[in-house]
């Protein structure tokens, strides 16, 4: 057993007892019947087996005309309890049902002979004894689980779990400890033995701590990281030689790395401040105990980790990965990046062919630095694809591959989503979804996985596929806390997406709920969160607030050299805002977008920019500026975009064509806001 969850037979709901009712007489056991079976016996599981047995061998149909007939039933039934009854068995057998407890599972009489230290023989009546006391039974064969031949099981695992705890604490350590020892000699593996050996008192014992290492590695490799945690952490307490002490803090920091990120960057400090560590593992240690840094929002001590130890290094590769992942670090902040640090990034990166991962892990780090910056997407979209290798991710560079870490590739796959290759990244963060789901990596890695999965989708005008995969990577990310880097990303997605769908008030609640607002954490989040923000205050009225949000990321964007008018599209929504109190402002803002639109050069930047100015012009202008966006967004591959741009253009024009075109686009991506609005815009009769 793994844990001792309750202390006695807790009642059954009516629920419950139906379905333990039709599980045991058939499924045709009408509500009525059940209902009676859990009155009876008051929800009480160990009489209601009893009661269920004395219904089959009456062969009393389970239909409300029997029911009258349960209370009788349930009088001949009813012994004492379900430890009195086992006492009543005699010792043999209340031994025999402990062993039977402590297995849990994979029982047989010779097993539990061998636990109990019993005779064979007395072992086979212990297991008959039990059987007819309905407490043990054989497995049903159309289970479709394979057995063993001979298997047993608990009638029901409340049962098993009330036996359980029945045993002297003291007994059922020791038999914890003899189940490892017969596992282990039955070759049956480390994860089985492991299961007993947590339950074991710390005793300084070598061997228990490899098993358990053993134990922690082959549930990671399984996709269980949750079970390896436990065996190291348990591993912890033996304690280990001082010798390995710091290999064990080593791997418990890499099993729980984001799971728990502070609770990592403990572990991964006293291993790197305890002697033991090879340079390799040191290196790693200091790697990974960046990223959980980074991930627990704490982005300035991450960059100073890895700048301190590559100065330990000379020129080579393990210093080159270390500086890659202080660009990468650098390159991530939210509110300032150097211009000579970026400019220092290019030089390196024109050096770089993609020969090898460190060459094509700054490659990447230099494509996403231009793509943020609103430099060419062309440029942007060459140094992405020479950090593949025939289209695909390198060996060494998946996304479990531990050298290099998802980061880096979440960043390829922004640079491709941002720079109009949506293909590119939406096939990049389903494999991620697709990889973690199968490691068994329910935490911040699979939570960041959704998180860009739907930015590929909101990018791509999916917007009902966005939203429901931000959803559930908000789920995961408040299992590992609220206010992490993480959790803006898919709380600030969310934001967008419900905005991009016409659901304010919704995207208002989502945003007072899960704390949208200021203070910003210290990492770039996508999509840009000032303008997202920004969006949603002026969405619901509050103007103001609204324009001061786009003001201050005017200013971030000064700060950082350059901004990329999709990735953070303020200046577009400032001068949308400005256009009737300042119109000279808007005006100025509106022409910078294009400049910056036709400088990255994505069909989508650019359509994007002319929507813009449409929406401050009129007449023949707005008509021919929004017949323009029309043309980019069509070719881009940003659908709701595109569905907006041919509203709009519709509207202007006094076009029916060009509105129910926009309407049929609007009701594919799922954006509500805008089917009403093209709605109303024909009901009105202003276009014909």
């Amino acid at each position: 057993m793994a844990a001792r969850p309750v202390t006695n037979l807790s009642a059954l709901t009516p629920a419950a007892i139906a379905g333990l009712t039709r599980a045991t007489v058939g499924r045709h056991a009408d509500d009525a019947f059940c209902r009676e079976v859990w009155a009876v016996t008051a929800g009480n599981l160990y009489d209601t087996v009893e009661l269920l047995a004395k219904v089959r061998d009456s062969e009393l149909q389970p239909v409300e005309a029997g029911a009258g007939e349960l209370r009788a039933l349930n009088r001949s039934a009813r012994g004492g309890g379900l430890v009195d009854r086992l006492k009543g068995l005699g010792l043999e057998a209340t031994r025999f049902a402990w062993a039977a407890a402590i297995l849990g599972t994979g029982i047989t009489v010779d097993m539990v002979a061998r636990l109990a230290t019993m005779d064979a023989d007395i072992a086979r009546h212990c297991a008959e004894l039990l059987c007819s006391a309905r407490i043990l039974t054989a497995p049903d064969p159309d289970s479709g689980t394979e057995r063993e031949e001979g298997e047993l099981e608990f009638v029901h695992p409340l049962i098993a779990t009330a036996v359980y705890n029945s045993i002297p604490p003291g007994v059922c350590t020791a038999m914890h400890g003899v189940a490892a020892q017969i596992i282990t000699e039955l070759g049956r593996g480390a994860v089985e033995a492991a299961r007993h050996l947590l339950k074991v008192h710390p005793d300084d014992d070598e061997e228990l701590v490899e098993q358990l290492r053993e134990a922690a590695r082959e549930n990671l490799a399984v996709g269980a990281p949750d079970a390896a945690r436990r065996c190291l952490e348990r591993a912890l307490e033996e304690p280990p030689r001082p010798e390995v002490h710091a290999h064990v803090l080593y791997e418990l920091g890499c099993a729980t790395l984001l799971t728990a990120p502070a609770v990592t960057i403990d572990h991964l400090q006293s291993a790197l401040a305890t002697p033991g560590l090879d340079d390799d593992e040191r290196v790693d240690a200091v790697v990974r105990l960046s990223q959980a840094l980074l991930h627990n929002d704490q982005l300035e001590e991450a960059v100073r980790t890895v700048e301190a130890e590559a100065s330990r290094h000379d020129t080579g590769p393990v210093r080159m990965r270390l500086q890659a992942f202080q660009y990468m670090w650098e390159n991530i902040h939210g509110e300032t990046v150097a211009p000579a640090r970026s400019r220092g990034l290019a030089e390196l990166a024109r050096t770089c062919s993609g020969r090898d991962n460190a060459e094509r892990a700054l490659l990447i780090l230099r494509g996403f630095d231009a793509m943020t910056h609103g430099e060419s997407a062309a440029e942007v979209l060459e140094l992405c694809d020479r950090a593949l290798v025939n289209g695909r991710l390198a060996p060494g560079l998946g996304w479990t591959d531990p050298e290099w870490g998802m980061e880096l590739l979440m960043m390829l796959g922004s640079a491709y989503a941002y720079a109009d290759r949506l293909d590119r990244a939406e096939s990049l963060f389903a494999e991620a979804r697709r990889v973690y789901t199968g490691a068994g990596w329910r935490g911040g890695h699979l939570s960041l996985a959704n998180a860009f999965l739907g930015l590929a989708y909101r990018r791509q005008g999916r917007l009902k596929d966005a939203e429901s995969t931000l959803r559930e990577g908000l789920v995961l990310a408040e299992r590992v806390g609220r206010g992490l880097p993480l959790y803006w990303s898919s709380t600030c997605g969310l934001v967008d997406t419900l905005l991009a769908r016409g659901r304010v008030e919704e995207a208002w609640a989502i945003a007072e709920q899960y704390g949208f607002g200021p203070p910003y954490p210290s990492t770039i989040v996508l999509p840009d969160v000032r303008p997202v923000r920004g969006r949603l205050l002026l969405a619901v009225g509050r103007t103001e607030e609204g324009v001061n949000e786009l003001e201050a990321a005017e200013k971030t964007a000064a700060s950082r050299g350059g901004h990329n008018p999709v990735l953070a599209p303020w200046s577009i929504d400032l001068a949308k805002a400005l256009a009737g109190q300042d119109p000279a402002r808007a005006a100025r803002l509106a022409a910078d977008a294009r400049r910056q639109a036709e400088r990255f050069g994505t069909d989508t930047a650019i359509g994007e920019a002319l929507r813009c100015a449409a929406a401050l012009a009129s007449g023949p202008r707005a008509v021919a500026l929004a017949a323009q966006a029309v043309t980019y967004l069509e070719a881009s591959p940003c659908q709701y975009e595109h569905a907006a741009a041919r509203v709009e253009y519709g509207i202007a024009a006094r076009s029916v064509a060009e509105l129910e075109r926009g309407l049929d686009l609007a009701r594919a991506c799922g954006a509500d806001g805008l089917v009403a609005q093209a709605q109303q815009a024909l009901e009105a009769g202003h276009v014909g």
